[in-house]
């Protein structure tokens, strides 16, 4: 299982779901399925997300081993 940071950086951005969504390139709904943990991103996405947070991907997501 993938577990994402993307909810708490988001808000610690001060960012509203549309404006991450745009940011990086996808619809409000992608970014509410992420943060529901049903959506695992592309590296794209993901690469994305990492260069809006200024921080690495593996800050960002984490690998739970089930």
């Amino acid at each position: 299982m993938i577990t994402n940071k993307v909810k708490e950086l988001r808000a610690r951005h001060h960012f509203t779901q549309g404006e991450l969504a745009e940011r990086v390139g996808v619809t409000r709904q992608t970014i509410v399925a992420l943060e529901k943990g049903s959506y695992i991103p592309s590296l794209l996405l993901a690469m994305n997300l990492s260069e809006v947070f200024q921080m690495p991907i593996e800050e960002i997501f984490t690998k739970e081993d089930s």
